[in-house]
């Protein structure tokens, strides 16, 4: 193997990202926060310092140069001693007056917690400034004498409402729902200064579905002209796809994705890793940094090309009785569609958003309805998506509901794709809520197929997912005599 002195990219000691963005600035604390770091004791690796420096760039009016700070680096090199010493300069040297640190699992903010109170208390001159220090479970933080203050917080769809944070810092960013993005986003508008960080490892989006929003703000990175995000990148130049055993084996590659290599591990460590993990892609994604990363939209490549969905558009199709219809409701469950599929008279399939309204409670009533003015197949929905605790309550209804199990759903969408992309014999009407969902959908591995994913979608996909549900099932119910059906 090529000795890791020869090969480690360093400039003066420092060992670059594989991919850096930096906003232009004119002045930086970051050098005021890197001494008082050191005076807490927490002495920053070259690559450590480098982060915070480029981070903390102000522009001629004063504020931060990056609005968003970007750290995507493999576990074990030290990214917490990045936030501890970033969370230390707005507590002692910013004047932030609230900083909330969140991450995905209770221990690792609970650990964060005490990790930048252990440094405080060490050091006098910053101690002596903490007027209380909170350490219920779920409302851990500190609090200074003059009122600043630092939370640390588990992550959850409205975690952050009603706070107007000045700092907000997202740990373990690879597991971000975009739900929870919405609530925190807001808190920095009333601020005059704000900064939010993202930082964790590469995704894998076979294991991280919420993995969307780090995606973005790496398609960000990457393209080098994103005048607000500072973004930092340690990860192997080798794809995913294009490693095995025998490549990973490389120090090149582990120099590459591990900048605290030779600081604070060792080549020996990954050597003993690499044995234990053999041909284990979580080696090439959690130590080589060569994610697995899913595809966004708007900026991502769509599944479902505009020419193919264009060509399958007819805005006089009417389908014929007898139909399917299906729902599907949003994760957050904002919002709920109800669509159907039925046959044309030359016998192509047509599929249709019948409703598509905020809330769940009126979809009960609009398919009691729905079965008084048309001749109904089934009516379907997926049983392990969110319209599944909506099938309780249509039972009540005596609404018959045919579910889907997992494999079914894979079918439903390799059918949807087939019948758009391969061969053109679907027929839509083109409706703006449909289009969308079409547009800005992305999916999630399901077994050795795919499924629609609603969780890291950018956009409400429920028509889609409804429409795929209601072809499946047309799809896969006997025919009866025809009658030409109005859905209005």
């Amino acid at each position: 193997m090529t000795s890791l002195v020869d090969v480690r990219p360093v400039v003066q000691g420092l060992q670059l990202p594989r991919v850096e963005n930096i906003p232009p600035y004119v002045t930086s604390s970051g050098d005021e926060a890197v001494e008082l770091a050191a005076m807490a004791g927490l002495d920053l690796d070259p690559w450590q310092q480098h982060v915070l420096r480029n981070s903390l760039g102000e522009r001629a009016d004063g504020k931060w140069a990056a609005f968003e700070v970007g750290l995507v680096v493999s576990r074990q090199n030290g990214k917490g001693s990045i936030l501890e010493a970033r969370e230390l300069a707005g507590l002692f040297l910013l004047g932030e007056r609230l900083i909330v640190h969140s991450a995905h699992r209770f221990d690792t903010s609970l650990e964060a917690f005490q990790r930048l109170l252990n440094l405080i208390e060490a050091a006098p001159e910053l101690s002596r400034r903490v007027k209380r220090v909170s350490r219920s479970h779920g409302e851990e933080g500190i609090e200074l004498d003059n009122g600043q203050r630092i939370r640390f917080r588990t992550r959850t769809a409205g975690g952050g409402r009603g706070f107007t944070a000045d700092c907000i810092i997202l740990d373990e960013a690879m597991v971000i729902p975009d739900a929870m993005l919405r609530a925190l986003l807001p808190t920095l508008s009333a601020r005059a200064n704000p900064q939010i960080w993202y930082t964790g490892s590469a995704v894998d989006q076979e294991n991280d579905e919420h993995g969307v929003v780090l995606s973005r703000i790496r398609e960000r990175g990457m393209s080098g002209d994103d005048k607000s995000l500072a973004y930092f990148e340690w990860s192997a130049e080798t794809p995913l796809e294009k490693l095995s055993p025998a490549v990973a084996n490389d120090p090149i590659l582990w120099a590459q994705a591990n900048p605290a290599m030779g600081y604070r591990i060792s080549s020996e460590y990954i050597s003993n890793e690499y044995a234990s993990m053999y041909g284990d892609r979580g080696f090439w994604i959690e130590r080589l940094g060569v994610g697995d990363w899913p595809k966004t939209a708007p900026g991502g490549v769509r599944m479902i090309s505009t020419d193919d969905w264009d060509a399958c558009l007819d805005v006089s199709s009417v389908p014929n009785d007898p139909v399917c219809f299906a729902f599907d409701i949003t994760p957050d469950r904002s919002a709920a569609c109800i669509a159907v599929a039925g046959h044309r008279e030359d016998g192509l399939p047509h599929i249709e958003v019948v409703e598509h309204r905020r809330g769940t409670r009126w979809i009960g009533e609009r398919l009691e309805e729905l079965k008084t003015k048309h001749r109904i197949k089934t009516i379907y929905c997926d049983a392990y998506g969110p319209a599944g605790s909506m099938l309780p309550e249509l039972e009540r209804r005596r609404i018959d509901v045919t579910t889907l199990n997992a494999k079914e759903v894979a079918q439903a969408c390799g059918i949807f794709y087939d019948s758009i992309a391969d061969s053109h014999t679907l027929r839509h009407l083109g409706t703006p809520e449909l289009n969308s969902a079409v547009a800005g959908a992305i999916t999630r591995p399901l077994g050795d197929a795919w499924a629609w994913s609603r969780k890291s979608s950018s956009v409400d996909i429920s028509p889609l997912v409804a429409t795929t549900v209601a072809l499946w099932g047309l799809k896969n119910t006997k025919t009866s005599s025809p009658r030409i059906v109005s859905l209005i």
